[in-house]
């Protein structure tokens, strides 16, 4: 069997690159300075990203089991979104990062990561998915443990077991898949879920895997512990493509692989999904650190994107699941620019500050929905796809939102100067900026490709009243809640972590009371000093 590529060479070129890179930055000479190396791993993607379409897929016989790649809408879609994320990163840690630890490490799992993030959008079979889905999970690991402390240390021990788990369970789910197929194309597999060869329970099974594993990587509660540790532990630049990033490529499996129809799998996304837009918020407001914020704020958002997922799939056709991957562009992109933001602004002083803070509150509000704004326009897009008695729950996710971002802003607005970096303090504007400016206005050209009513729509007054009122609700009530702390001074904190420290305090508690237990039992079995067992051992011995 050949090696040699067949089909179009870019998108073979796309994930080679970044792991040629990161081949290098383990030569001498390159070691330390493999930070320079970041911004240039990801181009080759997003020149794909930028080039029309190719019906003719990507194949290399001769590698894995057959690798082939294919480029479609919704998955060039999501590859830009996460190429420019990863360049704006790698740019921001090349001016953030002045002494990182062990670069050569840190920059050469940075590249393994970013290939198999960019390689779950471009996969058109099975191993090919696995292979590049499983990069993304164990490489990240070292991007979230790269400052060796506690925090990072308990943080990155949380995400490897999540992430094992989550790898488990997707493997015997595509091992199922790919024996009713009897192939290794994604397409294939997916119908055969729904051949009726395919028993009832073992159906039921094999999509409970693929929940469970795509589940975890984009923090669907009560999936989602991870998320909230791993956040505040990683480097700045490292979180903003764990939250912007590399939680879509658990979406994008989602949309791949899952049929449509009324599946429980499906009403199970849409439940918990609309839980996790509620329950992360809430959660937010209510922690002290702006990274643990914006983790909720990540676990909220994915919530109303895999409630998209649900409720595309239990309506099986038009409005398309994919305006799901749609609002994962603005969200990638407007996520991603808001933790850069974290690093940056403090190291402005005065007016550059609060042009700054203009910048992040507009990002802040298109996240949260407010009308003419790239999450504006993302959130008029998924509304047709829930069913007419869920409308109002979708819209007002927005008060929410707002909550929960007006925490970070507040948060953002008292952090504590720190001594600005010169030319890298520019660097990291001009990243914000353009990430999020891209935000802002990327839905807009994107539009017609995800929703096929005319623009008009999005300028109509019903479009712009329920965009407006959650934002305006969700500012009065924010505002409501600074004037009762001051009044009050109570302050209710949620742990970062939530259900796995309460489960951590109830294992311990569990622990400390069987210990008693298990000391007492052994000492009932143990035969006293001088009683007839120990005698007869002892003259047995002589």
């Amino acid at each position: 069997m050949s090696i040699l590529l067949e089909g179009p060479v870019l998108p073979f070129v796309a994930l080679a690159w970044p792991l040629l890179l990161g081949g290098l930055m383990a030569l001498p000479p390159v070691r330390d300075r493999a930070l320079m190396l970041l911004p240039l791993a990801p181009l080759p993607a997003l020149a794909l990203a930028l080039m029309p379409l190719s019906d003719q897929p990507t194949e290399v016989p001769g590698l894995l089991l057959g690798v082939r790649l294919e480029t479609e809408p919704l998955g060039m879609g999501l590859l830009g979104m996460t190429a420019a994320l990863w360049l704006a990163a790698g740019l921001y840690a090349l001016a953030h990062m002045k002494a990182p630890r062990k670069p050569a490490i840190f920059s050469g799992f940075w590249c393994l990561t970013l290939a198999g993030n960019l390689g779950v959008y471009l996969a058109a079979d099975a191993v090919t998915f696995y292979v590049a889905f499983a990069a993304v999970s164990l490489a990240s690991y070292f991007l979230v443990v790269h400052s060796r402390t506690a925090e990072a240390l308990r943080a990155s021990s949380v995400y490897i077991i999540m992430a094992v788990i989550g790898e488990a369970m997707l493997l015997t789910g595509f091992i199922l898949m790919m024996a009713q197929a009897e192939t290794f194309l994604i397409a294939d597999m997916r119908d055969g879920l729904m051949d009726p060869g395919m028993g009832n329970g073992q159906s039921h099974v094999t999509v409970a895997m693929l929940v469970i594993g795509f589940g975890i990587k984009t923090g669907l509660m009560p999936l989602h512990v991870w998320l909230p540790l791993a956040h505040p532990a990683a480097p700045v630049a490292a979180s903003a493509v764990l939250s912007g990033a590399i939680v879509n490529a658990g979406l994008i499996g989602l949309i791949r692989f899952l049929p449509e129809g009324g599946t429980i799998a499906a009403a199970l996304l849409l439940v918990l999904g609309l839980i996790g837009v509620y329950a992360g918020a809430v959660i937010g407001v209510l922690q002290q650190r702006i990274k643990a914020v914006l983790a909720y704020s990540t676990v909220s958002q994915m919530g109303l994107i895999l409630a998209v997922v649900g409720a595309g799939l239990l309506a099986a056709g038009d409005p398309s699941v994919e305006t799901a991957g749609y609002y994962g562009i603005h969200h990638g992109l407007a996520k991603g620019a808001l933790f850069l933001a974290v690093g940056w602004i403090p190291l402005l002083r005065g007016s550059a500050r609060w042009m700054a803070l203009a910048l992040v509150a507009m990002l802040c509000a298109s996240v949260a929905g407010w009308p003419m704004t790239g999450g504006g326009l993302a959130k008029a897009a998924i509304k047709p796809v829930f069913p007419s008695a869920l409308a109002w729950v979708v819209t007002a996710t927005g008060v929410t939102t707002t909550c929960v971002l007006m925490r970070y802003l507040f948060l953002l607005v008292n952090a504590p100067s720190r001594d600005a970096a010169g030319e890298g303090t520019r660097v990291m504007g001009l990243t914000v900026a353009t990430i999020g400016l891209a935000a802002l206005t990327v839905p807009w050209v994107l539009w017609s490709t995800y929703d096929p009513r005319p623009m008009a729509y999005v300028m109509g007054t019903d479009t712009l009243r329920n965009g407006a009122w959650p934002v305006v609700a969700g500012l009065a009530l924010a505002a409501l809640a600074w004037r009762l702390d001051k009044v009050i001074r109570v302050r209710p904190a949620v742990p970062e972590g939530d259900l796995l420290v309460a489960v951590e305090a109830m294992l311990r508690s569990l622990a400390s009371g069987l210990n008693p237990l298990a000391h007492r039992a052994i000492g009932q079995r143990r035969p006293a000093s001088g009683s007839p067992d120990t005698a007869d051992k002892a003259s047995q011995s002589d």
